[in-house]
């Protein structure tokens, strides 16, 4: 991989997190995950009635590489909200269970 496709894969990413208040880089789509921490990511955000861009690691190999640069965090998936990182799957769970991923996202827990 070419530091010019990474370069261009960083660019996508920042846009996107940028853009869109909740992102999760994910293998898979929201609707059909591809790996079970992906599932467990969606389902925790599904849960607390979260809107969300869902980004398919899998279908672009830089933007793979490129997001585990971007956060300096080695797993996929990862949770930007309002622009910020907040974590994998283990830490959403964690978070989602104390509330404080429901205080972040604003939204009131089921």
């Amino acid at each position: 991989m070419t530091d010019d496709s990474l370069d261009g894969a960083h660019a996508r990413i920042d846009a996107v997190v940028k853009n869109n208040p909740v992102v999760l880089f994910m293998k898979g789509t929201p609707l059909f995950p591809q790996c079970g921490f992906s599932s467990r990511a969606v389902a925790i955000l599904e849960r607390l009635g979260a809107e969300f861009e869902g980004v398919d690691v899998l279908q672009d190999q830089a933007v793979r590489q490129g997001i585990k640069a971007y956060s300096d965090w080695p797993t996929i998936p990862q949770l930007y909200i309002h622009g910020e990182f907040v974590g994998g799957s283990d830490i959403m769970m964690e978070m989602y269970e104390s509330g404080e991923l429901a205080d972040l996202l604003k939204v009131e827990a089921a």
